[in-house]
Order: C-alpha cells, then sequence, then structure tokens
C-alpha cells in the first residue's frame, strides 16, 4: 500500500490529514454570497477593484490559496512587476455584463498535481513582464457582441517574446498541520526582470459582524524571520521565512475611506498593496501586529534564470525549520508519483497519464470553504445593510 492511500484510510478514520487544503476560492468578489445590494447586483456590490479594500464577509480569496477547513487562517501569495497599479493578489475576470460570453477569467494559470490529502500540491501561474491590461481586457469585450470570439490575455500580446514569469508553488504536508510551501520564479525573457513576491497570511474576518463576543485574533512579527498567530479557535501557529525579507502588517478591515469616503483611520485590508505599490509606508502598521500580514521579497531574476523562496506555516515552534524543508518536499514529490503509479496502472501512454493526472488536480485545487449558515444569512448581522 502507497504513503498517500495510508494517509487517505487515517484521514478516513479520525487523523486530520485534510484539515489544510487548497480550500481558499479564486474568487469571492462579484459573488451572490457577498451581495448586499437592494436590487441584487451581485457583480457590481463587490467588483474586482473594490476587493483589495472591502473586507468580506463569508470567505477569502488568493492565489494558490490554502487555508484550515474552517477558514480561519489563510496563507497565499501575492505578486508585483513594478508595473501593474495594484498588486495581483487574486484574479481577475469579467463579470457576467462585461464579457461577451459571460462571466470569464482573464488569467493564465494551471493546477498540476495534487494527492487526495494534499500531501502534496503543484500549481503553476504566468505573471506577465509588462502592465497587465485590466482596462483593455474590459473596454474590449464588453464591446463584443455574443458571436465574436473573446477577447483573450494572450491576443493583447503581453506574452510575445517570453516575456513573462512562469511561478510555480508547491505545498508539501511534514504533518497534518505542519505546511511547507515553495515558490520558484523562472524569468522566460531575454532580459532580466524584477518582481515582488509577497506571501500573505490573513485571519478571516468573523469579528466585524456583531456575532458573538469571540477575541479578536492577532498575528505579529517576534523576529525578522518569524510570524506568530493567536485565534480563539485554532491552535498558537507560526510561519518561518527562509532568507531576507520585510514583514509588513495591517487588518483585514474594510478601508471605507477609499471605498465610500468616510472618515476612519486604521492600516486598512489595502495597507500592504499601498505601501509596495504606492509607497505609503504608512498603510501599514509599525509595531508589526494585524490581522493580515505580508512577507516581502523583492528579488531581480536574470533572463532565464529563477528564484526559489521557502516558507513553513505550522503550529510547533521550530529552532530549525528549513533543516528538513528539501528532504519532506522530495519525499512527498515521490509519494505523489507512487500513489498516481498505482492508480494509472493500466494506462499505456505517458501523455494520457500526465492529462488525468493534471484532472484530477483541477478537481482537488478547487475544493471551496463555504460558510452556509442558512438563517444568520436570511437574518442579516446587526447593525448591517439587511439582506
Amino acid at each position: 500500500m502507497t504513503i498517500e492511500k495510508q494517509r487517505i484510510i487515517e484521514a478516513r478514520n479520525g487523523t486530520h490529514w485534510k484539515k489544510w487544503g487548497p480550500y481558499v476560492t479564486e474568487r469571492q468578489w462579484g459573488t451572490v454570497r457577498e451581495d448586499y445590494s437592494p436590487d441584487g447586483t451581485a457583480w457590481e456590490y463587490v467588483s474586482h477593484d473594490a476587493a483589495r479594500s472591502k473586507t468580506y464577509r463569508w470567505g477569502e480569496d488568493g492565489i494558490a490559496g490554502v487555508c484550515d477547513e474552517d477558514q480561519h487562517l489563510c496563507l497565499s501569495l501575492a505578486l508585483w512587476n513594478g508595473r501593474d497599479p495594484i498588486l495581483k493578489e487574486r484574479f481577475f475576470g469579467l463579470t457576467g455584463n462585461e464579457g461577451n460570453h459571460g462571466e470569464d477569467v482573464k488569467e493564465h494559470y494551471y493546477y498540476l498535481d495534487s494527492t487526495p490529502t494534499h500531501s502534496y500540491m503543484k500549481m503553476l501561474y504566468k505573471y506577465p513582464h509588462a502592465e497587465f491590461p485590466y482596462s483593455w481586457l474590459a473596454d474590449e469585450n464588453r464591446k463584443r457582441g455574443k458571436e465574436s470570439p473573446e477577447f483573450e490575455l494572450v491576443d493583447t500580446g503581453i506574452f510575445d517574446n517570453h516575456r513573462y514569469f512562469d511561478v510555480f508553488v508547491e505545498y508539501a504536508k511534514g504533518g497534518p498541520e505542519d505546511l511547507l510551501m515553495k515558490i520558484t520564479v523562472h524569468n522566460r525573457g531575454a532580459e532580466d526582470a524584477s518582481i515582488d513576491l509577497i506571501p500573505q497570511l490573513v485571519f478571516r474576518n468573523t469579528w466585524s459582524w456583531g456575532q458573538g463576543d469571540k477575541p479578536k485574533p492577532l498575528m505579529e512579527a517576534v523576529d525578522v524571520n518569524k510570524i506568530e498567530m493567536q485565534h480563539p479557535q485554532i491552535s498558537k501557529r507560526w510561519l518561518y521565512v527562509d532568507g531576507q525579507a520585510a514583514l509588513l502588517f495591517c487588518d483585514n478591515e474594510t478601508n471605507v475611506k477609499r471605498l465610500y469616503g468616510s472618515s476612519g483611520s486604521g492600516y486598512f485590508k489595502d495597507g500592504i498593496n499601498d505601501c509596495i505599490v504606492n509607497g505609503r509606508h504608512a498603510a501599514v502598521n509599525p509595531s508589526q501586529t494585524g490581522t493580515k500580514a505580508g512577507v516581502h521579497f523583492k528579488r531581480t531574476i536574470p533572463a532565464g534564470g529563477s528564484v526559489e523562496l521557502k516558507l513553513r506555516l505550522t503550529d510547533t515552534s521550530i529552532e530549525k525549520p528549513f533543516i528538513n524543508f528539501d528532504r519532506v518536499m522530495a519525499e512527498r514529490t515521490k509519494e505523489a508519483d507512487e500513489f498516481y503509479a498505482e492508480l494509472q496502472s493500466d494506462i499505456v501512454s505517458e501523455d494520457e497519464r500526465n492529462v488525468q493526472r493534471q484532472a484530477f488536480a483541477g478537481m482537488l485545487w478547487s475544493k471551496q470553504f463555504y460558510y452556509f449558515d442558512i438563517p444568520q444569512w436570511l437574518n442579516g448581522d446587526p447593525g448591517q445593510p439587511p439582506p
């Protein structure tokens, strides 16, 4: 019996191998769950532009995101190529009213691998060197009729001459509560290119809705390479960072000044974005505490070269968190190969095995946390607009 099959049996018998997984949606903005508009206009109520500043009520989103099964804590990846007007924190797409064929994501990403217990996972995101054409994609597709083809990201020419980064994200579990994250970025272009990589932690906001008096969670820097997290619903845990990076903190709270012109002060949800993109260092908390944190790596990658980053999220305080990192990652990769080799033993074609394995990865990566409390949803929250 393969080791991954043993994990599946252990998970059925109570070992929490599936407690952490890719349960963070690719897009929470523009969904009916976040719609509090008077006329049911979900696509417009929380737009992609508003998403970086508005706190979600019912879930979180992110790129290559993972979380616990109750989505108290999320880990995902944000990027910046130095040219975009915003951080790439979530996938961009067109709403049903913008796309000539309805809702449509306008990104290039591929889920490459995952075991059933998510003991090993891998995905690829292709990020252009040039400024991402947000407005062009929306404007062109809005003009086209249903009989016309869609205007895709590749049609803009933004990937011409290989001017893009291949961003691979891999996860491996050292145990049910021990998550290793490796980010490998390749510069496919013919010139050196700089990129900012910002793995981000966020507590899903459960404290702003008047639904109880639970203490507010907290994350804080306890070292230049270590973030400590405390949450009333999960055990204390730590994020360890390998290499030199800046630790940035804000709060998972709505920026009422930007969205509504209201008065208010604080370190809002978009504070990390404003600090990196706009140079507003006052947007992040100088005390390095909050309910959202970013680990800011800035790297210049030579033409044809690559960089590798390592992080570890665990419930155990570890003196040397990266001493066995490569070994664990290699073991989980090997175990994933063994699991699929047995599962696909009757498939002769290597290409067909790859197609099937990637199809399974797509289904496994697309699991989502879905907070479904019908009375709470129908009755609404104290002090909030009625449903």
